[in-house]
């Protein structure tokens, strides 16, 4: 009998997955080594040197491979250090997201009645608002900081998880295994941990994933919109807004941001479609 690949093997096997997270390790290496590998202070001015185009260009200069923007700071050492930015605050934002999202989905999955109808409707009714304008009005009324940017984004993020988890739950609460713990006596607590939550990893991780890209585009929406982070820290979103103004004679001040934010966004759906495809049965078609 053919021994069934583990998911692991399946993951390094398929193409989706490979190229995502091929372009997500060259994303978060980079950032991660930004102090090492930029070429001048992302905050240091220069107008002398302001609009220059990148080095390919006539009147570049390999000194600012990737040009300068407006006010003559690097444009690479900016992309590189707002990548630290953008992904921290993904990757926080995520994690609060998920905490919330999960606890509440499965204290509404597994106990049912009163508690399954006020929960899933909160979710109902802030689903019913626009994400971004929801994270907008929160913004507005907060105040733009890193802190508010991370607890806006997880706020507008957690109906996400408590949806798909619910939905989990309400599948697995009536698995044998966990008639078999009610029968020897477990407490609710213990079912939940022990029994419930270990099935539940597969699809946090794909859920996660997801969600790290849909936050990564409403941090750079709001940034570009000036309520996110602000000057003179740099981000990918923060960056688009600063060169909008100057696409006629500087087009590299928006383009070379607005495509790192684009390969991050397709590496992580990429890969959380891949984790997808191998960790839902349903999916999944191997073995």
């Amino acid at each position: 009998m053919r021994k069934r690949p583990s998911n692991w093997s399946r993951l390094l096997r398929n193409g989706k997955a490979r190229l995502g997270a091929g372009l997500l390790i060259v994303i978060v290496l980079s950032a991660i080594a930004a102090p090492l590998i930029s070429p001048h202070d992302p905050a240091k001015q220069n107008v002398r040197d302001k609009l220059a185009p990148p080095a390919w260009q006539s009147g570049g200069s390999w000194d600012h491979p990737l040009g300068t923007d407006q006010l003559g700071r690097d444009m690479l050492s900016r992309i590189l250090y707002g990548g630290r930015v953008s992904l921290l605050v993904a990757l926080f934002a995520t994690i609060a997201a998920s905490i919330l999202g999960i606890v509440l989905g499965v204290l509404a999955g597994y106990f049912g009645g009163y508690t399954d109808a006020v929960i899933m409707r909160i979710v109902d009714v802030q689903m019913a608002f626009p994400s971004i304008l929801l994270a907008l009005a929160v913004m507005v009324m907060l105040g733009p900081s890193f802190r508010n940017l991370i607890i806006v984004l997880a706020v507008s993020s957690w109906v996400f998880f408590s949806r798909v988890i619910r939905a989990d739950v309400l599948v697995i609460r009536h698995r044998e295994f966990v008639t078999a713990g009610e029968a020897i006596g477990a407490t609710n607590g213990r079912l939940i941990v022990r029994y419930i939550f270990p099935n539940l990893v597969g699809v946090i991780t794909v859920v996660a994933t997801l969600t790290i890209a849909r936050v990564v585009i409403s941090e750079a929406s709001l940034s570009f919109l000036g309520l996110g982070i602000q000057p003179p820290t740099s981000s990918w979103g923060l960056m688009l807004s600063e060169g909008r103004q100057y696409l006629s004679v500087a087009w590299w001040i928006t383009t070379f941001p607005g495509i790192v934010l684009m390969a991050t966004v397709i590496g992580v759906n990429l890969l959380g479609d891949a984790l997808r495809d191998i960790l839902d049965p349903q999916l999944s078609h191997e073995g």
